[in-house]
């Protein structure tokens, strides 16, 4: 009898897990969600610092914060998001962030690391690529 309250216990934890993972499949293949870009962006033409700043952008953030600032799940926030409208983060609060990392409070991605490779000049050159981005999908 025991055998049989416990195979039915498996079987349950089976097909409940089976079910999560269907529910949860987006149908790539890959683990749910695994490094899915977390923001639908909208990219505007950009000029200027804000052109520059996507260079430094895809060069030094992206491999965390996804293309065009999208996030990416498992490995970093969108910055597309109202959390880092300018009235919240300022921009002198992604330098900071370049240069002393973050501790984690808004998301549970876990702390970010400093990257001192990059200048705060190109830091200002990144919050202006952000701050367009931003401004093109309502965020202000």
């Amino acid at each position: 009898m025991n055998n049989r309250i416990v195979l039915a216990a498996i079987a349950a934890i089976a097909l409940a897990l089976l079910g999560l993972r269907l529910f949860l499949d987006d149908g790539s293949g890959k683990a749910p969600g695994f490094g899915a870009a977390l923001a639908d962006v909208t990219v505007p033409p950009l000029a200027g610092a804000a052109l520059e700043g996507k260079a430094v952008f895809d060069a030094n953030c992206a491999t965390c914060h996804g293309k065009n600032a999208a996030g990416r799940d498992g490995s970093g926030p969108p910055l597309v998001h109202p959390i880092y409208r300018p009235g919240h983060h300022a921009d002198a609060s992604f330098i900071l962030a370049a240069r002393n990392g973050v501790i984690s409070h808004h998301w549970r991605f876990g702390n970010m690391p400093p990257v001192p490779e990059v200048t705060d000049d190109e830091v200002k050159k990144v919050a202006a690529y952000v701050r367009t981005l931003q401004r093109a999908n309502g965020i202000e």
